[in-house]
């Protein structure tokens, strides 16, 4: 049955070899399921909610990745989306959390349409590459920076806005939890050097294990009311009954708090961040495993960005931010995994990850921090993929100001209007305006009246 379904001899593997990639892919993403609770309890949503709900919206994703596309992809909360989503959505804009999932429904049942038509090839050919690379490189300094912060290395400042913390003040409970990170950067770092799989998770259960072990000397002092709690977890029962804090509550919004225009933004910046990250890495991926024909492009791309659809708007039902193809799945790709097979186990696993949600909810944060800041750097390394030469700047600098702007605005809405804003203007202005999509200019004035009128 399973060779009649992904063809595995066809695709000159077996079941042996797409299991243990499914395997491998799942430990090298499964990160996500302690990061996204952290985040998104940061807008205010239950974090077991959010667990049982990137759970099954990952399992029916990659599901559909498996048997729709036959392709070993796995999908989850996308990093980046989900920042977007606490910290500029929810915390900077200050809307309700079930706003930023209408959202999301939205910009997935509009992907769901634009994967149906030519609109999507369109879009995606009218921005230039160099933008395209500076979104990825913003949001990785963006993420690094939300690391940073979570784990109380970067403080308020009034005479410079940010500085360091004192790891010295109040050593037992921020300060030890900032020096277990900067511990965790270091031992993660080392475990992705050496290549071993699963990397980053071994790196959040080590620094975690190390923070036990500082509250069993006494180096870290438990502090509820100062926001710092035992990192011991409790073993319980999962309460699948969580799930209905968040399940369709995208639907249970009131829309007159929020200005249609600014909704507009918003769902216009998780569609352009997901459609670009999602294509860039099927792309990426599917050319490490040989799968892109003679002009570089994906046979079975359609319905692989069916599946991603499909899984954000279910996704957005269930109660978590965007999910999207991960760029992990290279790791499963690696290890040998070609069909839907490989997506398939990884699904799975992430649906018996349920069972554990006790233990997922209760990682600290100076033990997920570390994985923000390694995510950061692997999204930030696209930067050499950007030419800064003199005949390039009218593309080179647009790009500099949209990663630039991400993590100072605290924005990847604003990081991205000001790169294809300066794009258009630079490239008009310059004498080059076959340089510039006619779409862009539609982009660009989308922008522009959103400061206007905002």
């Amino acid at each position: 049955m399973l060779e009649r379904i992904f063809k595995l001899k066809e695709n000159k593997t077996n079941v042996k070899t797409e299991i243990t990639a499914g395997i491998t892919t799942f430990m090298t993403m499964a990160y996500i399921l302690a990061v996204n609770p952290s985040v998104l309890s940061a807008a205010g949503m239950d974090g077991t909610a959010v667990l049982l709900a990137t759970c099954i919206a990952s399992f029916i994703g990659t599901a559909c990745m498996a048997f729709m596309a036959n392709l070993p992809f796995a999908l989850s909360a996308g990093m980046g989306l989900n920042a977007y989503f606490a910290y500029t959505v929810v915390i900077g804009f200050g809307y309700p959390w079930q706003v930023a999932l209408l959202a999301v429904f939205i910009e997935g049942v509009i992907f769901l349409i634009l994967s149906l038509t030519k609109v999507r090839e369109a879009i995606f050919d009218s921005i230039p590459l160099s933008l395209k690379k500076a979104v990825s490189v913003g949001i990785g300094l963006y993420i690094a920076f939300i690391g940073l912060q979570n784990a109380g290395l970067a403080v308020d400042s009034s005479a410079t806005l940010v500085t360091i913390t004192s790891f010295t003040d109040n050593f037992n409970t921020q300060g030890i939890c900032a020096l277990l990170t900067v511990v965790g950067v270091i031992l993660t770092s080392i475990l992705y050097i050496k290549q071993i799989k699963g990397a980053i998770l071994i790196g959040i259960v080590g620094t975690w294990v190390l923070g036990m072990i500082c509250q069993l000397t006494g180096i870290y002092a438990p502090n509820p009311e100062a926001g710092f709690n035992s990192v011991f977890p409790s073993f319980t029962m999962t309460d699948f009954s969580k799930l209905g804090e968040t399940f369709g509550q995208c639907f249970n919004v009131d829309m007159s708090a929020v200005g249609i225009f600014n909704f507009i933004v918003i769902i216009f910046s998780f569609l352009f961040v997901d459609l670009f990250d999602t294509l860039g890495t099927l792309i990426g991926t599917s050319a490490k495993a040989g799968m892109l024909d003679e002009n570089g492009k994906l046979a079975k791309i359609k319905p692989a960005l069916l599946a991603d659809s499909i899984a954000t708007a279910t996704g957005a039902v269930l109660g978590t931010s965007t999910t999207t193809t991960f760029v992990e799945s290279s790791a499963g790709v690696v290890s040998g995994g070609r069909t839907g097979l490989t997506a398939l186990t990884t699904a799975v696993l992430f649906l018996i990850s349920m069972l554990f949600a006790p233990i997922f909810i209760a990682i600290p944060s100076f033990a997920t921090a570390p994985a923000l800041i390694i995510v950061g750097f692997l999204m930030f390394s696209s930067i050499t993929e950007i030419k800064f030469t003199a005949e390039n700047y009218t593309s080179a600098i647009p790009a500099y100001l949209c990663v630039l702007t991400m993590p100072l605005f605290y924005s990847i809405s604003e990081g991205i209007s000001f790169g294809v804003i300066s794009y258009v203007l630079l490239n008009l202005v310059c004498g080059k305006r076959k340089e510039i999509n006619p779409i862009m200019y539609v982009l660009a004035v989308l922008f522009i009246l959103k400061y206007i009128f905002l």
